[in-house]
């Protein structure tokens, strides 16, 4: 595993050093810091976004049918920032200001700007994510997605699209996953079932949306 760093802002303004380490997945650039947030900051902002966030459950179309998403979800971003996944599409809540500084300090740690924030919590080990890839046409061709992880210790898994054996990744309490160009076209990725964790974790995926094509108002007619 390669390990380098990266000079970043900090919420206070000041400058921070994250340290980066390297997922061996070919062809895709895939980075995990499981130390950026203190401990003590990562229980505060848990504590915060746990009840600042508007929780709900998404409803998603799964196997020509409408299913429950098993945990709860919410989709806040810049005002246009609509997402469209598993046939429905979401419009944007506002940003909450803790959600506002942490983008800021996600946005300097991965090198690019973000307008929108899928927020994801388990509430216990029962709740999961199945194999998918972040692969809606509004982020782009190769976009470059910052996750952040609060509370209990989940396994994250990647596995090929062209097959082969999954790569697994802990993500710890505080953590921060960059999923860079060639992840999302090359790779799928899960959360599974662990019955035996019985307390939430809280997930924060800052993305980039395409802003939607103008359309031009036609003319009335002479």
């Amino acid at each position: 595993m390669r390990i380098f760093a990266r000079r970043r802002a900090g919420l206070s303004g000041g400058a921070c050093l994250t340290t980066w380490q390297a997922i061996g997945l070919p062809g895709a650039d895939v980075t995990f810091a499981p130390d950026w947030l203190e401990r003590v900051e990562a229980d505060a902002l848990f504590a915060v976004l746990h009840d600042e966030i508007p929780w709900e459950v998404h409803r998603l179309r799964m196997f020509g049918r409408w299913v429950d998403a098993p945990r709860l979800n919410a989709w806040l971003g810049d005002p246009g920032a609509s997402y469209r996944y598993a046939g429905n599409t979401f419009e944007p809540s506002p940003w909450t200001p803790t959600l506002l500084a942490l983008r800021e300090r996600a946005e300097a740690a991965c090198g690019v700007r973000f307008n929108s924030v899928l927020a994801n919590l388990y509430r216990h080990g029962g709740e999961y994510m199945g194999w998918h890839a972040d692969d809606e046409k509004e982020l782009g061709p190769e976009p470059v997605i910052a996750s952040v992880s609060l509370g209990a210790q989940r396994t994250f898994r990647f596995r090929a699209r062209a097959g082969g054996d999954p790569v697994a990744v802990e993500l710890t309490h505080g953590s921060l996953l960059r999923m860079g160009a060639g992840t999302q076209r090359l790779y799928k990725h899960d959360m599974p079932v662990r019955k035996r964790i019985a307390t939430p974790r809280l997930n924060l995926t800052f993305r980039w949306i395409e802003p939607a094509p103008a359309t031009e108002t036609p003319l009335p007619p002479l």
